[in-house]
């Protein structure tokens, strides 16, 4: 009986395992197994060894791209998710109106990036609604092509980051809120706690395992980050808004070194890992 049914599971598992090998697994390892050959993409491939990981780690580019790609993680992770817990904070309680604050604030999750990018791109230039808002009240010195700035077309994309991924944490966030024991805010009351004592002594420990899927998938989102970047600056100006997947695209379609593009995505893969990881080892709970 204990066989028969064990068999029945991994039949209906086993679809999804076999989508999920055909075009998660296969291809990261086929990856893996490119990084290691010398090929153009069309003549035969010859064997490089680790050449193609030396010349990423001697390029002068993966520093300032990876540097780049952790600047946005403030902008795609830690100020959304700050700027979550604080409509959390404001909205937890509120029923009137919460389907429509929630669509509001999701609705960029559901736009295309390269959508968002465009908008955005728009909404930055010259005589975009940003420069114009600054004109009408009077700041129309400090107006400019926001991406075409040296000094701050990172951090205008990463506040592009920032309005993306906010509606996404708060919605979380507000998710986990809805399973807390009200119990506990009355206890907290009876021992004459405010609302601050009340979020930080109940609804913040709470949503820990909340905060830790938003902190990873949008830390994912800042390091992986390419769309947004390609349609927005696409690296510029002068390269100060390249990050690690505009260079894997550069260096397979415009450089046709295919070798060369896995061997960067193999360590951005790695990078990802190891901030994923850091993130899930300082959100766990504690025994």
């Amino acid at each position: 009986m204990a066989d028969r049914r064990r068999l029945i599971a991994l039949a209906y598992i086993a679809p999804a395992a076999l989508v999920y090998i055909g075009f998660a697994i296969w291809p990261a390892i086929h990856t893996v197994y490119l990084s290691f050959l010398d090929w153009d993409g069309i003549l035969p491939a010859t064997w490089a060894g680790l050449d193609n990981y030396r010349a990423i780690f001697t390029d002068s580019m993966l520093g300032p791209s990876l540097w780049h790609a952790i600047v946005l993680i403030l902008f795609f992770a830690v100020i959304p998710c700050a700027l979550g817990l604080f409509m959390t904070a404001l909205l937890q309680g509120t029923t009137r109106g919460m389907t429509t604050f929630r669509v509001i604030f999701f609705l960029p999750q559901v736009l295309p990036l390269v959508a968002v990018g465009i908008t955005w791109r728009w909404l930055y230039n010259d005589e975009g609604l940003v420069n114009q808002g600054l004109r009408a009240v009077g700041l129309g010195g400090v107006t400019r092509a926001w991406l075409g700035d040296y000094n701050l077309a990172l951090i205008a994309l990463g506040f592009i980051g920032t309005w993306a991924m906010s509606g996404l944490c708060m919605v979380l966030f507000l998710a986990g809120a809805q399973k807390i024991d009200t119990s506990l805010y009355e206890a907290v009351a009876i021992d004459g706690g405010g609302p601050v004592r009340r979020f930080f002594v109940v609804t913040l420990p709470a949503l820990r395992g909340e905060i830790a899927i938003a902190s990873v998938i949008t830390t994912i989102a800042a390091l992986a980050s390419f769309d947004l970047v390609f349609v927005t600056t696409n690296g510029g100006p002068a390269n100060q808004t390249t990050v690690p997947g505009l260079l894997v695209y550069r260096l397979a379609f415009n450089e046709s070194n295919i070798g060369g593009a896995a061997a960067l995505a193999v360590v951005l893969t790695l990078v990802v890992i190891v901030f994923v990881t850091a993130i899930r080892r300082l959100t766990r709970e504690k025994p």
